[in-house]
């Protein structure tokens, strides 16, 4: 399914309902470019497990935000990892499944190495348009599932 988001408000909106699918212990992986929005996705998908949207960073210098709660839910930012083996070394595949929530950037990174539940791609349009195509959510669901 794509969705057009015209703003931030409306791109963490959009990560918050992708949260209500995480609490169940599924991963996301996102794909986007410098400043399309992922973190911004991010915060929204924390918010539906109670993590305040000032509480989530990128995630860069830290490489793996862990947050408490019934399911963790686990940050990941694979920007300046530059191979498999950082990538293993840093706990990555750790935080990844088993009943853990996880939302990755820079998603490329794994690609055709692990699967995640869901995948996001977030392309830039105009201004802060962004193109966001979802894979792993039925739009029967989506649309089911507005109020999370």
């Amino acid at each position: 399914m794509t969705i057009v988001s015209h703003g931030p408000d409306e791109t963490f909106e959009i990560g918050r309902r992708i949260g209500c699918y995480l609490v169940k212990g599924l991963s996301v992986l996102i794909f986007g470019g410098l400043g399309a929005g992922k973190t911004t996705l991010i915060k929204g998908a924390g918010a539906a497990f109670g993590i305040p949207a000032r509480d989530i960073t990128s995630a860069t210098y830290t490489i793996i935000a862990e947050y408490g709660g019934a399911v963790p839910f686990y940050h990941i930012d694979l920007y300046r990892l530059d191979d498999i083996k950082a990538i293993e070394e840093a706990g990555v595949f750790d935080s990844i499944g088993n009943g853990k929530a996880a939302a990755v950037e820079w998603a490329d990174k794994l690609e055709g190495i692990i699967d995640g539940d869901i995948r996001v791609d977030i392309a830039c349009g105009d201004g802060d348009m962004r193109t966001i195509t979802i894979e792993g959510i039925d739009e029967k669901d989506w649309d089911y599932n507005k109020a999370g």
